[in-house]
């Protein structure tokens, strides 16, 4: 069963990770949800991501999972934006995708 992650990027110009070539590039809520979409979706940032590691060949395929059913809504609420993934992909690999996309400026308000 998917499970409903809902999170919020509190000041949306500085959501983005540690890496540019990764990182969010959006600045409203329906660009932001696009990406976080696509990184669920597909590879493509996985794949991004493994080819900077020391050892590509080293990462454990865990954490390129896909979720081809993967949806997210965003939506901006006063200064915030909040995004709403649906998703079968494990918590911890969700998370590292937020952290790639949006460094550590993000909340997880809550999953259900």
């Amino acid at each position: 069963m998917p499970a409903q992650y809902h999170i919020s990027l509190p000041d949306p110009s500085k959501a983005r990770g540690n890496d540019p070539d990764l990182s969010f590039h959006s600045q409203g809520a329906a660009g932001f949800a696009e990406e976080l979409q696509d990184a669920l979706r597909s590879g493509t940032l996985f794949e991004r991501w493994k080819a900077k590691q020391a050892d590509p060949d080293a990462v454990e395929p865990q954490w390129g999972v896909t979720d081809p059913d993967a949806t997210v809504t965003g939506e901006q609420k006063d200064l915030r934006i909040n995004l709403v993934a649906t998703t079968r992909i494990d918590s911890d690999v969700f998370k590292q995708r937020l952290r790639l996309l949006a460094g550590s400026h993000w909340e997880l308000r809550d999953v259900r």
